[in-house]
């Protein structure tokens, strides 16, 4: 479309030029149809008579000289000849240019009477029989050149509005075209990116059922196959929880530390790849793609290749992918901030520590308040022990609400709701695995927020081996 648009304005241009060139040939030609044959035949008719002095050299006049006028309109419609292309216009200045080289010399006869003197009568005569007829054809074969232009005029003009209602008519025909093209381009585009999404959603919600023998396979080599391998791990990772869980039975302990480390909530799975869907159908395909990308990380930590344990800087990785999911859905009410000390990344923590206290923050803390608000989560050497301090501005609890959660936490009453689910798991794999002396503590008030601190030994995995 640009190199057609660039050829129609050059033609455009080339047809104005052409245009300008007429109107230009016209005007300097037709001072010479007003004026010639009257100038001609007064100058001569003076000259007979002897009013123009021409015998006297010294008293002629400057624009009395019809030689001269004659030869400035021989040399311009020889130019305008020498640079016209229309075969009916060079025509027309031919003859022109041999009247004038006869009227020449039909007016050297008459000078040359008047330079010997007398003739008077043979010199009127060819004044009417010679010269104002020759300058009678001369205006015809002037008139017959201007209206020739004009009519080259007329067929320049036709040609240019025709050239120009063309190139509108295939500009519009390619950019529908183009329209078309893009549109199929972007469907086509829309289903490859939602299409895999949506099957992985119904293998989800199959997963979220209970049916772990669901699996995944996409033959692209993106995102999705990410996605794909992380969704089949996690589902394989599961299901051999579950028969180790079912298999395992006599240890208690270690089957339910598996359970309580391993669990994915396929809910927050479904409901992210919905958005995801969402922001595809709404052309947000970029925002998109970053969201799969968070998620396939997520995932990727939370399995962590079976692996009960991680280092604090993947800890720190997990929640920072589920809050930056979490803030494409909730992105007018959520705010963040994550700030861990460098020297404590490398020291180990049980997986799936915080990420239940940020979920319970932002679902029952911030979700819960008017207007927007802020989790900020901080890490930090305390001695020989690691303190993270997970904090939200949100709706907060009264007195009554921050102590049953307590109690929650500590055991002493038995779980009737989600709230504090995953703080009562977390407490429990700490206190299992580390002892009483570490664990959680929570205050809060009432709106202003909630603040969790969680307290772990500081180790790494091979000083324990």
């Amino acid at each position: 479309m640009i190199v057609l648009f660039g050829f129609a304005v050059v033609r455009l241009v080339k047809y104005t030029r052409n245009y300008d060139r007429l109107v230009k040939n016209i005007t300097s030609v037709n001072k010479y149809n007003m004026s010639f044959k009257y100038s001609m035949d007064e100058m001569m008719y003076r000259i007979i008579i002897g009013n123009a002095n021409w015998t006297d050299p010294e008293k002629k006049l400057e624009n009395e000289d019809p030689k001269a006028l004659i030869r400035e309109a021989r040399e311009h419609f020889e130019k305008l000849r020498s640079k016209s292309v229309k075969e009916n216009v060079r025509m027309d200045l031919a003859a022109l240019i041999k009247l004038l080289g006869i009227l020449d010399e039909r007016v050297d006869d008459i000078l040359v009477n008047v330079q010997v003197g007398g003739h008077y009568d043979e010199n009127m005569n060819m004044l009417d029989m010679n010269i104002r007829t020759l300058t009678s054809l001369i205006q015809e074969d002037i008139q017959q050149y201007i209206y020739d232009e004009a009519e080259n005029m007329e067929i320049l003009r036709i040609k240019a509005e025709k050239s120009l209602l063309n190139t509108i008519r295939i500009l519009a025909i390619l950019l529908l075209l183009t329209i078309i093209f893009i549109f199929v381009c972007s469907r086509k585009l829309s289903q490859r990116i939602t299409e895999p999404i949506t099957e992985l959603c119904d293998m989800t919600e199959k997963f979220a059922g209970g049916d772990f023998t669901v699996s995944y396979h996409t033959e692209s080599n993106d995102e999705m196959r990410t996605l794909a391998e992380s969704f089949n791990s996690m589902v394989k990772e599961i299901k051999i929880l579950v028969e180790d869980i079912h298999r395992e039975q006599e240890n208690a302990k270690d089957a339910e530390l598996r359970l309580l480390q391993e669990q994915i909530n396929p809910h927050f799975l479904y409901n992210t790849l919905d958005a995801i869907i969402w922001m595809t159908e709404a052309g947000e395909n970029q925002k998109a793609i970053q969201v799969i990308q968070e998620l396939s990380s997520f995932f990727r930590i939370s399995l962590s290749k079976g692996q009960r344990e991680i280092t604090v800087g993947n800890e720190r990785e997990h929640i920072k992918n589920y809050l930056e999911i979490q803030r494409y859905r909730y992105q007018d009410i959520l705010d963040y901030s994550i700030d861990f000390e460098e020297d404590i990344l490398d020291y180990h923590i049980q997986k799936l520590t915080l990420q239940p206290i940020v979920e319970n923050a932002l679902y029952h803390g911030i979700k819960n308040k008017r207007g927007g608000g802020k989790i900020t989560v901080t890490g930090k050497k305390d001695g020989d022990d690691i303190v993270f301090v997970v904090e939200d501005n949100g709706i907060g609890m009264n007195e009554e609400g921050l102590e049953r959660l307590r109690k929650l936490i500590s055991g002493e009453i038995v779980l009737d709701e989600q709230r504090g689910f995953g703080m009562a798991n977390v407490e429990k794999r700490l206190e299992m695995l580390y002892g009483k002396e570490y664990g959680m503590t929570v205050d809060s008030r009432y709106d202003e927020g909630t603040t969790v601190t969680v307290r772990i030994p500081k180790y790494k995995k091979d000083e324990t081996e």
